[in-house]
């Protein structure tokens, strides 16, 4: 018992209340519904370095993401209808476009603008794939940007292997961790704090509407031979499991398989397969070369979903100034 609470001081798991093995787990369950119980000294923690306390999966805190695999099961019990599969990729869809858009082009590297209403409506949108807030997806995907393919970076496959950079970096007490350092530009937005701090509010409440939505639709339309539980499944689980892996795809395959356009200081790649999944992420070695563009299929003919999107929503002044690739670029880009 000693030596365990000697090793919850060094890794910052032991708890500011409570003694021993239930104050470690309460804390965790706590951070279950509120990123910051942890205290903010302890959550800008310098993450620098390849130890193995950097490494070590938290299970107890990543439980709710194991839960949400577990549940696709619940699929034997509430059977299909073509209005939940429907509903299972349009979300998958909606949602792929909030991370792929906003979360990533906007939020991570600012390569447009929008107003803050838009703003918040697209970090709710996209807090509602279950991928946490708006603040800690920037603040780590910037991090990755500075140390990309470095020991330091955190989910690099080159550095860690494949698994820890699909799925293993978030699991850790590192990787849960928000460094507002990095973030200071988005942290000055309470609504944005707010939706950080709470980041399963968003996806409860996801879950709610979708029961809901499947029980009226049960009452008024039977046709659809759907059930508020069968929404929950298909729309919830099964999408956002979907979702999940899609988009760690570019963690951990976007740097060991494709082509390699630029000769940037890291292994990125670009893939057509994935830029098609993730709605044009998978350009990723572009994106390692001119990371603020709005655009990442730099070229007519590599398809970026998510930029024809953000196009026609400048038509619609929903938002603005899409950072275009410089020419230089992509003259580079056509000698390589």
């Amino acid at each position: 018992m000693m030596e365990f609470r000697k090793e919850m001081h060094r890794t910052g798991e032991f708890p500011h209340r409570g003694r021993g093995i239930p104050g470690v787990l309460w804390k965790n369950f706590l951070l279950w519904f509120d990123s910051e119980a942890v205290n903010r000294a302890e959550a800008n923690q310098d993450a620098d370095s390849d130890s193995e306390i950097v490494r070590r999966v938290n299970w107890v805190r990543c439980f709710p993401f194991l839960v949400v695999h577990l549940a696709c099961i619940a699929v034997l019990w509430t059977g299909w209808s073509p209005f939940a599969v429907g509903i299972c990729f349009a979300l998958f869809w909606v949602r792929m476009f909030a991370v792929t858009a906003f979360y990533h082009r906007y939020f991570s590297h600012r390569s447009f603008k929008a107003s803050r209403g838009w703003q918040f409506v697209f970090a709710v949108l996209g807090n509602s794939a279950a991928q946490r807030g708006p603040l800690w997806w920037a603040s780590h995907h910037r991090r990755h940007h500075k140390h990309s393919d470095q020991l330091q970076d955190v989910h690099s496959p080159v550095r860690h292997g494949f698994w820890w950079s699909h799925v293993g970096w978030f699991m850790s007490d590192a990787g849960f961790k928000t460094d507002y350092s990095v973030i200071k530009d988005l942290a000055r937005y309470p609504e944005l704090r707010f939706l950080n701090r709470f980041d399963s509010l968003v996806p409860f409440a996801l879950i709610v509407l979708l029961y809901l939505t499947g029980e009226i639709a049960a009452a008024a339309w039977p046709a659809l031979q759907t059930s508020g539980w069968q929404l929950v499944v298909w729309g919830f689980f099964i999408s956002t499991v979907i979702l999940f892996h899609a988009t760690f795809t570019i963690n951990s395959l976007g740097h060991i398989w494709g082509k390699r356009r630029f000769k940037t200081r890291d292994q990125s790649r670009n893939n057509l397969w994935l830029a098609l999944l993730t709605l044009g992420e998978g350009w990723h070695n572009n994106h390692h070369r001119f990371a603020v563009s709005a655009r990442q299929g730099f070229y007519w003919w590599e398809v970026d979903i998510s930029y024809g999107i953000l196009k026609i929503m400048a038509w619609l002044r929903i938002v603005q100034d899409l950072n275009p690739v410089p020419a230089h670029v992509l003259r580079e880009g056509r000698r390589s």
